[in-house]
């Protein structure tokens, strides 16, 4: 199973998580689609890594980097979405025009 391989499952996890974020209008399924973004970036890093230069551990390094940043996201976009909905008790995102005013 070469580079290949990885990187058309990556293409395909990204596509998935765009998709999902310019279609969706609910925030808690945007969020799980950032996550599926983020998720196929680090597997682009660990298949480069694994594929190019096998003997050193960059890509694993960078994937534990996203991996941090991508939790502290999820933590501040949960945290976000609990006070949205308990200030509209409304997740869908055409519903959120409010708060502009």
């Amino acid at each position: 199973m070469g580079i290949y391989h990885y990187l058309v499952l990556s293409f395909i996890l990204f596509a998935i998580g765009m998709v999902g974020v310019m279609v969706r209008r609910s925030v808690i399924l945007m969020l799980i689609s950032i996550e599926i973004l983020f998720n196929s970036i680090n597997l682009t890093a660990v298949a480069f890594n694994r594929f190019l230069y096998p003997e050193e551990v960059t890509g694993q390094v960078f994937v534990i980097f996203i991996m941090t940043v991508a939790a502290a996201e999820a933590a501040v976009g949960l945290a976000i979405v609990m006070s949205v909905y308990k200030n509209f008790k409304n997740l869908e995102i055409g519903g959120l025009h409010t708060l502009k005013n």
